[in-house]
C-alpha cells in the first residue's frame, strides 16, 4: 500500500501541520513517510502544500506530479492540484472560498465544511484537525490512535492541554464528511 498525498491552501490554515500529523502517525504505525514542504515567504495568506506519501515500502522520491489524495482548502489549490488526482484517486476539499467546485468525474469527490465546524466549536484553529477526521474517514489507512500520537508528537508541549479540543474536531470531521462524487 503506498498512499500519495497532496494537501494545499493558505497559509495560516494548518496545511503543514496536518501534514506532519499524517507522517508521524504513519511513522508510529510502522510505514514508510516522506513529508516536504512547500510554501511561499509569507507567513499568513500565501500558499502552502506539503507532499505526504505513506507506504508499506521505501519511499524513493518525495517528488510526486499525480496524487492518490488531494486535501484543497482554496481556490488556487484546486485550480492547481485537481488535475493532478490520478484517475480512481479521491479530492477532499472545504467549499468556504471555493468558486468552482471539482468538476473531473473519473475520480472520488468529498467534502467538509472544516471552517463552519471549527467555528461552531468556538476555536477556528482547529479547522486542519477537522478536516484531518474527514480524510481518516474517507482513506482509514492509519489507525486513529496512532494519529492523536502524532498530534502529541506535532504539537509543542505548551499546547498539549488543547489535544482533547484537537480530538473532538477530529471526531466531528469522521462524522461530517459528505460525498459528492463517489466511483462505482
Amino acid at each position: 500500500m503506498t498512499e500519495e498525498i497532496i494537501i494545499a491552501g493558505f497559509g495560516g490554515q494548518g496545511v503543514l501541520s496536518m501534514g506532519k500529523i499524517l507522517s508521524y502517525s504513519g511513522i508510529m504505525q510502522g510505514q514508510e513517510v516522506s513529508w516536504m514542504p512547500s510554501y511561499g515567504p509569507e507567513m499568513r495568506g500565501g500558499t502552502a502544500n506539503v507532499t505526504v506519501i505513506i507506504s508499506d515500502e521505501r519511499v524513493s522520491s518525495p517528488i510526486l506530479t499525480e496524487f492518490d489524495t488531494a486535501i484543497i482548502l482554496n481556490q488556487q489549490s484546486m485550480d492547481k492540484f485537481e488535475p493532478a488526482v490520478k484517475p480512481g484517486g479521491y479530492l477532499l476539499y472545504d467549499p468556504n472560498g471555493i468558486t468552482r467546485h471539482p468538476e473531473r468525474k473519473d475520480i472520488n469527490v468529498y467534502k467538509i465544511t472544516g471552517a463552519k465546524l471549527a467555528s461552531e466549536m468556538g476555536n477556528t484553529k482547529v479547522f486542519n484537525m477537522v478536516v484531518m477526521g474527514a480524510y481518516l474517514k474517507m482513506r482509514p489507512i492509519l489507525e486513529y490512535k496512532y494519529v492523536v500520537e502524532g498530534l502529541k508528537k506535532s504539537l509543542p508541549e505548551r499546547y498539549h492541554k488543547l489535544i482533547p479540543l484537537n480530538e473532538e474536531a477530529i471526531k466531528s470531521g469522521l462524522e461530517h464528511l459528505e460525498e459528492v462524487h463517489k466511483l462505482n
